[in-house]
């Protein structure tokens, strides 16, 4: 009887030592060999029903939502009027089809060459409560449209949380793939880093165009639970030679943040709290260099938080820092001079980046003791430091990024070119599973899954542990 209740001990035993030690042997990287065969990168036709337009005239569409502040109290509910502005209002309640209270938009449009945007609605509605579900309602009479969220638990170091994380989206059927089985996973928050709808690959008024589709297509997951925008080079829309000059155009009319809320003076970049976690959100593309605007806030914000209250510090950027694909190497290198201190002396957990069209993951790196003139000239161990992950493979047009530097750099944890999403599981104020789920021909599937420690808290329960020691061997404390 005892052989039998050891025996199963033991091999757990031995499973959880592999994984240690995989986890933490620097020099054990891996480049999987999987390939695709299926799923074509094109954009899905605009007449397919996954970009079906709603019943009824001048239906509200397009409609997704945002964390609305800096501790996930309210949300911002965003939706397109085709026709006209129509009804500015959110009815919205703790009961299903029983709408207690209300609050209005404001409204926009905007053009891009003879593209004509419709009316774009956004909403914030606060003073929510945690943990709670509301249902809510827009538009009018038979074109209206109900759709419901719910709110995080409060802020609190061993909250409960499940992210998505989702890059480089696109609309091909890749994309829809990535989308559906992120459906799938339990998710509760996407926190998606930059590129969006690649609409910027069209012309003319055809780019507005497919904005408008790639909205209703991602209805079916952002009208429910909110997504964390950061823009990607595919937001810029940079293009003289019809007139466009102006970055972000389209971007910044169709999806509001909460970025004054956490003191920023742009919305590219800002920060919330959301159970467990402190999310920052940076701009690649925006001036970042010491002084600039975005340097000055980042280095405020980093002072605000608080790891007794938020222990989870997570980092969104477009352009990753550390990358051995060949696609897009070191275009990151200018935010890693400037930033890269600050992430390892604050002990970020994790850093995502989108923009290379593959994932990988990095060991707890860095390379701060770097300068032109002397030390060292490549990232070393480094327990304070970030992990590291790139996740630009949501599905886009333009394809998998499958070369990757060989031999694979010591910080490279694990890398694959393939399309699907990852998943952020925070259990408590001191462990979280990471875990990527690829596309496989159309089947989601586990290909990478590792458990971290806190970076605030593990150290603070190193240093604890040592002064028992030391008090223990004076004699001063018995157990």
């Amino acid at each position: 009887m005892a052989h039998g209740v050891l025996l199963p001990l033991f091999e757990l035993l031995i499973k959880l030592f592999l994984i240690l030690a995989l986890v933490k042997k620097g020099s054990s990287g891996i480049t999987s060999t999987f390939t695709r065969s299926q799923w074509q990168s094109f954009d899905i036709p605009l007449d397919h029903k996954v970009f079906a337009i709603p019943n009824g005239y001048n239906a509200p569409q397009q409609v997704h939502i945002t964390q609305g502040d800096y501790d996930g109290k309210a949300v911002i509910i965003s939706w397109v009027a085709a026709d006209e502005p129509g009804p500015s209002k959110v009815q919205y309640g703790t009961s299903e089809k029983q709408y207690k209270f209300s609050a209005d938009s404001t409204v926009t449009n905007y053009t891009f060459y003879s593209y004509k945007s419709g009316y774009i609605h956004h909403c914030l509605v606060d003073g929510l409560e945690y943990e709670t579900k509301y249902y809510y309602k827009i538009g009018a009479g038979a074109s209206s449209r109900e759709f419901w969220f719910q709110t995080p638990p409060k802020i609190d170091a061993d909250s409960p949380f499940t992210f998505g994380i989702i890059g480089d989206l696109g609309q091909t059927y890749n994309s829809l793939s990535t989308l559906e089985h992120y459906m799938q996973s339990g998710g509760q928050t996407v926190l998606f880093v930059g590129d969006l709808s690649y609409a910027d690959r069209y012309q003319y008024n055809d780019v507005g165009i497919r904005w408008d589709s790639w909205g209703r297509f991602i209805e079916r997951s952002a009208a429910y639970q909110p997504w964390i925008w950061s823009a990607g080079n595919h937001e810029i829309e940079y293009m003289p030679d019809v007139g466009e000059v102006l970055p972000f155009k389209s971007y910044l009319h169709r999806f509001s943040t909460p970025y004054l809320a956490s003191k920023s003076n742009n919305p590219l970049w800002y920060a919330i709290r959301r159970a467990s976690a402190h999310i920052v959100v940076l701009s690649s593309y925006s001036p970042h260099v010491k002084y600039t605007p975005q340097w000055q806030w980042l280095r405020d914000e980093l002072k605000r938080v608080d790891r007794k209250k938020t222990p989870w510090l997570i980092i969104l950027m477009h352009v990753p820092i550390y990358n051995s694909n060949q696609a897009h190497f070191m275009e990151g290198e200018s935010m890693r001079a400037v930033f890269e201190r600050w992430f390892v002396c604050y002990r970020v957990d994790f850093i995502f980046a989108g923009h290379v069209h593959a994932y990988e993951r990095s060991y707890r790196i860095s390379n701060i003791r770097y300068n032109i003139s002397s030390g060292d000239r490549y990232p070393v161990p480094e327990k304070s430091a970030p992990v590291y992950v790139t996740v630009g493979d949501g599905g886009n047009q333009e394809g998998l990024a499958g070369r990757f530097w060989d031999p694979q750099p010591d910080y490279s944890a694990f890398r694959e070119a393939s399309y699907g999403h990852s998943i952020l599981e925070i259990k408590n104020r001191t462990h979280a599973f990471l875990h990527w789920h690829r596309n496989d021909d159309g089947q989601k599937v586990p290909a990478d899954s590792v458990i971290f420690l806190n970076r605030h808290w593990a150290s603070n329960l190193q240093r604890r542990r040592l002064k028992k020691n030391r008090l223990k061997a004076r004699g001063e404390i018995s157990f």
